[in-house]
């Protein structure tokens, strides 16, 4: 579903920032009256013009706040802060780039100031994780301490636990679900701040996010559910694989195997890795290297997994691979799938194929506006969806 410009990328993070407009993350006019000013592969546009936007937006929130209208300034800083998360999507990557840096605390600063004219009770929260913490927000129906549902937000690659609010967490507070959205490793504040990279053992990740969730008066221990969303789909059945306390799993899409894709291109690529005399793999890497997607694509993952070359990229990526654990999963399990995925073609499905816990499959289609990568532009949909399968299963 082409939005505006030429180059899917550009075309698939706009329409990502514009799917939050249905939780007040996002207007239409302004996205694409954004994207109007942007040259299209111009990853410098691309930044400039949405830093433009949210900066406007933001002052309207500061200009609301003044005139004493919470409500209009509540709504102008969650959409800066979507705005400004947008601005630094192209500039991913190591040494990290000092506007990456500017956008992000703008993006967390904005969305600081609309979390504190919410009507609900919204904790930070610092889960202890190693020899740091877990950082993000516990989102509360309401002020009263009983015992609630929790849907946790394990969200992907590029996303943060801010932009969780709007993937699932606004939907899920609108039902009755306290919600929990937080950065791991590789993500966010870890990522930005910390340095701290990716790791493929998930479960090391949510078992303390579970323990934490079990000290509060206001979770009801044996409704726990965990969502995944894009590189959330991998990560999230591999922590269900180990830690059986989660009362349901839902991922979108479902993801199997990081190499999957290059397996595709270069069935041997494994092999490759270890013995290659002939250097195919140094001719594939530089033949997909020369597309400047790609690059973009390879720079960004290279530094959320903490390595220097594309050759380590790959060997990192041998270890997302559900295949020896997904049957582990004991907990019912909704696996989400569109027929226009653009990442990990074909992987709900043997992800599905796989489980042996209760599970339910459904695929989303480009008839219904929701065929794209992580049901965007139709996130209503997808949330009738799955908060309709999370009622029935807990």
């Amino acid at each position: 579903m082409q939005i505006y410009f030429d180059a899917p990328e550009f075309d698939g993070q706009l329409l990502r920032a514009m799917s939050y407009t249905y939780y007040q993350g996002a207007d239409i006019g302004e996205c694409l009256s954004t994207a109007a000013h942007i040259k299209s592969k111009d990853f410098d546009s691309w930044y400039d013009e949405w830093m433009q936007t949210a900066e406007r937006i933001y002052a309207l929130g500061d200009e609301s706040l003044t005139a004493d209208c919470p409500i209009s300034a509540k709504q102008s800083y969650l959409r800066a802060s979507n705005y400004f998360r947008t601005a630094m999507f192209f500039i991913y990557g190591f040494p990290i780039d000092p506007r990456l840096i500017e956008a992000y605390d703008k993006h967390c600063q904005s969305f600081e100031k609309a979390i504190a004219l919410f009507s609900t009770p919204v904790e930070a929260v610092d889960i202890p994780f190693e020899k740091t913490f877990l950082r993000g927000y516990f989102y509360k129906v309401d002020g009263i301490d009983r015992k609630r549902p929790v849907v946790i937000v394990s969200n992907g690659y590029d996303g943060t636990h801010r932009e969780g609010y709007f993937s699932a967490g606004a939907a899920a507070l609108e039902r009755g679900y306290n919600v929990l959205c937080f950065d791991g490793p590789g993500q966010g504040e870890m990522l930005i701040k910390q340095q701290i990279f990716m790791r493929y053992d998930w479960e090391t990740v949510i078992t303390p996010v579970i323990d934490y969730l079990m000290t509060r008066n206001d979770v009801d221990a044996s409704k726990i559910a965990l969502f995944g969303p894009s590189w959330g789909g991998y990560l999230a059945p591999r922590a269900a694989a180990f830690e059986h306390r989660l009362a349901a799993l839902v991922v979108s899409p479902g993801q199997f195997d990081a190499m999957e894709p290059l397996k595709r291109a270069l069935p041997n690529i494994i092999e490759l890795l270890d013995n290659d005399p002939d250097l195919l793999l140094n001719k594939f890497i530089g033949q997909i290297l020369s597309n400047v997607m790609v690059a973009t694509k390879f720079r960004a993952k290279m530094w959320i997994h903490g390595v220097d070359s594309p050759f380590e990229l790959l060997r990192n990526w041998k270890n997302y691979n559900l295949a020896q654990v997904a049957s582990q999963i004991q907990c019912p399990t909704l696996v989400m799938d569109s027929d226009n995925e653009p990442l990990s073609m074909g992987q709900a499905h043997q992800l599905f194929e796989v489980l042996t816990c209760p599970k339910d499959y459904i695929l989303f289609t480009a008839k219904d506006g929701a065929g794209e990568h992580c049901e965007a532009g139709a996130l209503s949909l997808a949330n009738t969806r799955i908060f309709n399968w999370l009622k029935r299963k807990m």
